[in-house]
This record gives structure tokens, C-alpha cells and sequence, in this order.
């Protein structure tokens, strides 16, 4: 029987560095990054891990270790070229705090481009910690093995959202009242292109906010069954059924 062999290397550790990679390049590590190399992996000076940035791939690269606690990476080979991914947008009533940080891990390793807290009517958690998202976002591309980082945009209003949307791009939107009962068939009525999923918040868009989003020409409302779903759950349906229909698992 002939081997099945894993496309990425998942047995190596992987860190996010924010600053340019490329052959011979020597960066400086954080405090923090420092101490995760040397005191929790416990990687001695000449070790290797595996490194990346969101933008120029995935580099092997050497520890160096600078006194007693500080540390420096060389980047020393590239391993993989950096990977693109669909041209998707996620926009999410933001969630209380532990489910907030589910639902932007999934998000990113279902393939988004960027993140965008919305807010509505009936958002109950108005204030996000970017930082937190951010640091959310890092920890999934470094467990999953992803290489594009995504975006991370600031708190906006529904209907300021909505205001001038981008002529080229869907807005794939989920309501229990749409009149296709199958999302597939919804969805695939559709060209491929940018896109953008909207999710709402547990009590749903109000009235107006759900005639706002159908006044959109690109609004697409796709039903996620009969069954109702919390929303981080139905994040990660609707961008399943989006990835497989119009993005790149097709």
C-alpha cells in the first residue's frame, strides 16, 4: 500500500514573527517570544523551529541565544512560499469572551482574509479587544499550519458597513427566513468572486437591519436549516458552505 505523506510539517513548532523574512535575516525576539523559545520549548542556542509572518512564507530558522534569557531567529531556508487563499471577509456580531475566541480561531482556519466585529441592534458584547482577537488569530495559523494571517479591522456600525458596499463583492448573509430552503442552491446561483459572510448576533438582525442588508444588490441570504444554531456555530457552517460552493475547496 503506498504511503499517504502529510502536506505540511505538523511534528515542528511553529512562531509568528512580525517583521520581514528572508535568507540570512537575523531578527531580534520579544521578551515574551524569548522566553516561550528558551524556557517553555527549552530550545538551546542552534535550534531550530519553524517561522513565518503572513507574508513571505514559512522559513526554518537557527536559535540564538543572547545571555541568559534573550534570543535571536536566523531565518536559514524557506520551506514553503507563502499561500494565498479566497478573497473572503468575515463579518461577525462580536460574542462573549470565550466564544469570541472560538469563533476567530475557526474563522481563520477556514481560510478568511479579514475580520470584521459589526455592530447591531442587538449586540450584546460591544467592546472587542482587538488585541485578544489578534492574539487568537496568530494561535490558530501556528497550531493549524496556516500562512496567511488575517486582518483584523476595527468595530463598525451595520449600517455604515452596508453604506457604499463593494459592487464586486457577495454579501453572503444567514436568515432563518430566506425564501431558498437550500443554502447550496443559493449560493451556487452565484459567480465566484470576493465574498463576505455575515453572521448576526443571537438575537438576530432586527427588521429594519434585515431590510438594510436586502436593499444590498449583492446580499445573498442563505438558511443554515431547521435547526437553530448558536453563532459561533453558525459561522463555521456558513463558512463551509461558502468555501465549498464559491471559495477554494471547489
Amino acid at each position: 500500500m503506498e504511503a499517504i505523506m502529510a502536506v505540511h510539517d505538523f511534528t515542528s513548532q511553529r512562531l509568528f514573527i512580525d517583521a520581514a523574512l528572508a535568507e540570512g535575516a537575523r531578527v531580534a525576539c520579544s521578551p515574551e517570544q524569548a522566553s516561550y523559545l528558551r524556557s517553555v520549548l527549552r530550545l538551546a542556542h542552534g535550534h531550530e523551529i519553524l517561522v513565518f509572518n503572513g507574508r513571505d512564507g514559512e522559513w526554518r530558522a537557527r536559535l540564538i541565544a543572547e545571555g541568559k534569557r534573550g534570543a535571536a531567529l536566523e531565518a536559514v531556508e524557506l520551506v514553503r512560499a507563502q499561500a494565498g487563499g479566497p478573497d473572503l471577509h468575515y463579518l461577525f456580531a462580536p460574542l462573549k469572551r470565550a466564544r469570541l475566541d472560538y469563533m476567530v480561531q475557526k474563522a481563520t482556519e477556514m481560510g478568511v482574509a479579514r475580520l470584521v466585529p459589526v455592530l447591531t441592534r442587538h449586540t450584546v458584547a460591544e467592546r472587542v479587544n482587538l488585541d485578544r482577537m489578534r492574539a487568537n488569530v496568530i494561535e490558530a495559523a501556528e497550531q493549524c499550519g496556516i500562512l496567511r494571517v488575517p486582518e483584523i479591522a476595527e468595530p463598525i456600525k451595520l449600517a455604515k458597513l452596508l453604506d457604499g458596499w463593494d459592487a464586486a463583492r457577495t454579501l453572503v448573509f444567514c436568515d432563518e427566513a430566506a425564501e431558498q430552503a437550500s443554502p447550496i442552491a443559493a449560493l451556487s446561483a452565484r459567480a465566484a468572486g470576493p465574498l463576505a459572510v455575515l453572521i448576526g448576533p443571537e438575537g438576530g438582525f432586527s427588521p429594519d437591519e434585515r431590510a438594510m442588508i436586502r436593499a444590498v444588490p449583492q446580499a445573498v441570504a442563505v438558511s443554515l436549516g431547521p435547526r437553530i444554531m448558536r453563532a459561533d456555530t453558525a459561522a463555521v457552517a456558513a463558512l463551509a458552505l461558502v468555501n465549498a460552493v464559491l471559495g477554494d475547496w471547489r
